[in-house]
């Protein structure tokens, strides 16, 4: 923009000024560092600008999901599906929440549609292979939580998942979860 037309009323836009604030990334940034209240806060805001964004409402089911508040987060996974079905993050998410809430049938039917509807790639194998193996599990055709061996071996389970029933929720295997 010239010097005459910020002169005259516009602006440069290098003040950042002008630009609207991304509240979905700033959310992202806040969850990240561990602070959930400010992070929901700068999700509903995202949420207000974008009300029909899947994406939005899969983050914040991931942020209720870790602040302890699992029917919000299930709320927001289900509005995420009605409007994008095939959202495989929040089939993912949904499936470990009802999991916990002992719905294994809506676990199973959420965890196979994650799997049809998930990305073949090195980012969501271990996602997959968790999902593969809870499945299995619900079937009777895998060791379940309470089948683990009493050494406490838990190779079914992602490496470096120290619970996998109640944690895969918040990030699955590794990393902030698959679609986000």
């Amino acid at each position: 923009m010239s010097w005459w037309h910020r002169l005259t009323g516009g602006n440069s836009g290098r003040d950042g000024s002008s630009r609207a604030p991304n509240y979905l990334n700033e959310a992202i940034e806040l969850e990240a560092r561990g602070d959930y209240a400010n992070a929901l806060t700068s999700y509903r805001l995202a949420l207000r600008e974008r009300p029909d964004d899947p994406k939005v409402l899969q983050n914040i089911a991931i942020a209720f999901s870790k602040t302890g508040q699992p029917e919000e987060a299930i709320r927001h996974y289900r509005r995420a599906l009605e409007i994008e079905p095939s959202l495989a993050g929040a089939h993912y998410g949904l499936a470990f929440l009802l999991l916990k809430r002992q719905d294994t049938a809506g676990c199973a039917a959420h965890l196979e549609a994650f799997l049809r509807t998930s990305r073949r790639d090195a980012d969501s194998a271990a996602f997959i292979a968790h999902a593969e193996r809870t499945l299995l599990s619900l079937t009777g055709e895998a060791p379940g939580p309470d089948d683990l061996p009493s050494s406490g071996e838990r190779s079914w389970m992602p490496e470096g998942d120290d619970d996998g029933w109640s944690e895969a929720i918040d990030a699955g295997p590794a990393g902030p979860g698959p679609g986000r």
